[in-house]
């Protein structure tokens, strides 16, 4: 039996992976973690499978046909999103075309709109939510121990399978949810060794890169954020310090060239808990790792010798939502810190050396001409050394895209628009906030903070090797490539 595990083709430069999924500003291209996570099950089971992720490869449909036609695959599993669902759909329908494959999908949209993938009549079988066991378990039912397919297994055993829909006598079953995995060190590591990590790019990250979780599930209530909501629940699960370190190890003896890159924490916040990041970092101290990390992080750090011990095991940077430079729109996105704490936590990293990247949203309910220009001002005036703007994006299955259904906001119910040629787009209309005015304001709020001249000599003076060279000046071409496009923007 022969499964194939597939980030499906999109547009180019599409990044599924990411939080947000669209073309970035910066053409980022992030490994496809979950997916190589399933990948890493399905091989510790036994199971002939490969790993193929088309889009860091540039490929598109067309050499989906041809990889299905040469693997000839019994089962394939395809990552979903809400901007590509129906080119997903499509690619379901080529690999049917051209197999006698049974097609999973898994992934954000497909957990919230099953249906969809399901009455397409190219999909058999949705995973729901956390699906690393779940389409091992898939497979289970459908397969015997000898690996020869079995139709009648395949009738009768779905039934077993917790966080499945399928079409059973012509009508949409949904099962009980699968619960989600407690211990998390039980995990195998990631399948990386399928993918070619240099492909991978992120001009705030070293390169290159690879990503870790350390944990999954974030408890905090953020109106907008997809995965706690989704995917992996509120309740934090904690991977021990142990296996974490030993899975950078790992890493690093398998990829000598990290050791001039990076390893990222994408955990949905890596420092919810602590005392396990002190765990973490005594670990990675006690083995003498020579290694540089950055992690997703709350701006909500007000201890300062726990920064310092972070820079001492390797932290070179923190990804940070601040989100806001407004207090009311802190409290109506439930982002959970006041703009004080937020101000002393980036003094706090600035004085223990830790670089900064803020994250900022604009167009959450409650928005103005006015609480925009905060959050510029905020952007610009506490120390961060690069930030991103985003356009507010209701994705299915969130609290924020529930509140624009039953307000009206939403411009369109064509999953299409959630992408404007590729990239993230403004999909919502305030009475008195246009789209087409929040979108300005993004590009607005990164020109202002990076052609400062400040900044400008900041990063050509802080470039320190060829490698970090290369980072920065490919991020600042795909930056420049995308603010000029066409002549439509101008600094």
């Amino acid at each position: 039996m022969k499964i194939l595990v597939i980030n499906p083709p999109f547009l180019p430069d599409f990044c599924r992976t990411q939080r947000w999924a669209a073309r970035t500003r910066a053409r980022v291209m992030r490994p496809p973690d979950w997916l190589a996570y399933a990948t890493a099950v399905l091989e510790k089971e036994g199971y002939d499978v490969k790993l193929y992720d088309f889009p860091a490869e540039g490929w598109d449909k067309e050499d989906l046909r041809r990889v299905i036609v040469g693997e000839k695959p019994d089962i394939v599993v395809f990552d979903s999103t809400t901007p590509s669902i129906k080119s997903d759909i499509e690619c379901a329908k080529i690999c049917k075309g051209n197999s006698s494959a049974k097609i999973i999908m898994v992934g954000p949209h497909t957990t919230q709109f099953p249906e969809e993938a399901l009455e397409s009549g190219f999909v058999d079988i949705v995973a729901r939510g956390e699906y690393d066991y779940v389409v091992r378990d898939i497979i289970r039912a459908i397969y015997d121990d000898s690996g020869v397919s079995a139709t009648f297994r395949l009738r009768n055993n779905l039934s077993k399978v917790k966080g499945i829909s399928y079409i059973k006598n012509g009508r949409i079953v949904h099962n009980e949810p699968q619960e989600l995995i407690d211990n998390l060190d039980e995990l195998p590591f990631p399948a990386w060794h399928h993918l070619n990590i240099k492909n991978y790019f992120d001009a705030v990250k070293l390169y290159p890169f690879i990503d870790i979780i350390g944990s999954r599930g974030c408890p905090h209530r953020c109106i907008f954020c997809l995965w706690p909501q989704v995917m992996h629940g509120r309740k934090p699960r904690l991977r021990s310090a142990k296996n974490i370190v030993d899975e950078m190890e790992y890493d690093l003896n398998r990829c000598n060239s990290l050791r001039h890159g990076e390893i990222f924490f994408e955990d949905d916040t890596f420092t919810i808990n602590k005392k396990h990041v002190r765990e973490v970092c005594n670990e990675i101290i006690k083995r003498n790792l020579k290694i540089t990390w950055s992690a997703n992080a709350r701006p909500d750090i007000t201890d300062y010798d726990l920064l310092k011990l972070m820079k001492k095991a390797g932290l070179r940077m923190l990804l940070v939502g601040f989100e806001s430079g407004n207090e009311g729109m802190l409290k109506r996105m439930k982002k959970g810190t006041d703009l004080r704490t937020m101000v002393n936590f980036a003094y706090l990293a600035k004085r223990a050396g830790i670089k900064v990247h803020g994250c900022f949203v604009l167009g959450l309910p409650g928005e103005t001409k006015e609480t925009i220009e905060q959050t510029i001002e905020f952007a610009t005036s506490v120390p961060m050394d690069t930030v991103q703007f985003s356009a507010a994006v209701p994705f299915p299955g969130t609290e924020f895209y529930e509140l624009s259904r039953e307000k009206g906001w939403l411009i369109s119910d064509s999953w299409e628009d959630w992408l404007e040629e590729g990239e993230q787009s403004a999909v919502i209309n305030y009475p008195n906030l246009p789209s087409k005015y929040i979108k300005n304001s993004v590009d607005r709020a990164l020109r202002r903070f990076y052609f400062r001249p400040i900044w400008m000599t900041r990063f050509l003076l802080e470039t320190k090797s060829l490698s970090d060279a290369y980072r920065k000046f490919r991020g600042a071409r795909n930056f420049l490539s995308y603010l000029f496009r066409n002549g439509k923007h101008k600094p």
